[in-house]
């Protein structure tokens, strides 16, 4: 995740150089189940509104909850499926809270109701995130349910009500590009405090419809929105919070974007930007499906490092026999093509390494996501001499 608004303070309020800090224990992004009310195109999970058989008992996650603390994993998202469908999703949520751990709460919004919102406000969620694919009409063809936009807009409209920190999350594709100037719009109307916007990563249904991602110039003319409204909105003195997941690419438009507004700050923000250091997945981030099985990220559900019913996470995690984990955790990673010879491996790590194996069938070729320019990629020196 590249955290936007973090980077832009820092230009406008330069700081120094500090150490790097390195987690303990990765984010794990837990699916709960995948029961869901909705059935959204992108869906990495592939959820329904059935009962999934052979899903982890609450019993089960309390158990492996204990493992993930000892392991010192600091933060817990809990995810789905739509995870208020879960039946003990307060009571597991509680047991999370009671453990220490900083706990966010992904949901489609729809089921955010007046009935649930005291539940929701009593468990005091660091964050809940609602996703919103654009403005009602593409929104409800998104989630392929009439209405669902503004039942989740009531959900985040009842966050806010309580005082919960909640943010809109948005993917972006051809078929909702056009929406997102009034998704940001909406965002400064009803002065919601996150935007999350994810780059269309090709797992589930996001890979069956990975025709519709977004073409490159409309990524980049995106972007570029996105980092003159989060700047503009701090500059005056709006403390809204701009993140981006899924192309670590960000980044590196991002310092491009420096050198045209701060270009005096380019060289301290490049190693800010390093220190960071990119893609995450199968090191800093993690993912453990409703069955039990554990993922470098939330993408990968096709492929298993293990079972939680089988071994520990905290095993399964520094196991390094695992082909896929050891050439994650390798720096520099193993990287073939355009990310092979891209200048800033260090700011992005190779980007999201599922793209690249769901369409060369190569876990080490260029991401196909990644839309800058070779003039981009190259080391300064040599994009000037062109």
């Amino acid at each position: 995740m590249f955290r936007v608004s973090q980077y832009l303070r820092e230009l406008i309020e330069p700081t120094p150089l500090k150490p790097v800090r390195k987690p303990a224990a990765p984010v794990v992004i837990w699916n709960l189940l995948r029961r869901c009310n909705l059935a959204c195109k992108h869906c990495y999970t592939t959820s329904a509104d059935i009962d999934f058989p052979g899903e982890l008992t609450t019993e089960e996650i309390f158990s492996v909850m204990e493992d993930l603390r000892a392991f010192k994993v600091p933060v817990l998202i809990l995810s789905g499926g739509e995870p208020l469908l879960h039946p003990d999703i307060f009571k597991i949520s509680q047991r999370a809270k009671d453990m220490g751990f900083y706990l966010a709460l992904s949901s489609n919004g729809t089921r955010i109701t007046a009935h649930t919102i005291e539940q929701i406000a009593a468990m005091n969620y660091h964050y809940v995130g609602v996703s919103l694919d654009g403005m009602p009409a593409t929104h409800d063809r998104f989630r392929r349910m009439q209405g669902s936009f503004d039942e989740a807009l009531r959900g985040i409209q009842l966050c806010l009500d309580k005082g919960i920190k909640v943010g809109i999350r948005f993917t972006l594709t051809q078929d909702n590009y056009a929406d997102f100037p009034a998704l940001l719009q909406l965002m400064d109307d009803y002065a919601i405090d996150k935007f999350y916007l994810s780059h269309l990563n090709y797992g589930g249904r996001g890979n069956k419809n990975r025709k519709d991602d977004a073409l490159q110039e409309m990524t980049r003319a995106a972007m570029s929105l996105l980092f003159d409204t989060a700047h503009d909105w701090l500059k005056a003195g709006k403390e809204r919070e701009f993140v981006t997941g899924n192309n670590d690419a960000d980044a590196v438009y991002f310092l491009h974007w420096v050198a045209l507004h701060y270009p005096d700050q380019l060289a301290i923000m490049k190693a800010k930007l390093e220190q960071w250091g990119g893609n995450a997945s199968g090191v800093n981030v993690a993912n453990i499906d409703n069955l039990g099985n554990v993922h470098p990220d939330t993408f990968w559900w096709h492929y298993s490092l293990g079972n939680v019913r089988q071994r520990p996470f905290s095993e399964i995690w520094t196991d390094l026999s695992d082909p896929l984990m050891a050439g994650l955790k390798q720096q520099p990673r193993p990287l073939e093509g355009r990310c092979g010879r891209c200048y800033y491996q260090t700011i992005c790590n190779g980007n999201t390494r599922v793209r690249a194996m769901q369409t060369t069938g190569n876990y080490w070729a260029e991401d196909p996501g990644c839309y800058l320019t070779e003039l981009e990629i190259a080391a300064p020196e040599a994009a000037s001499d062109t």
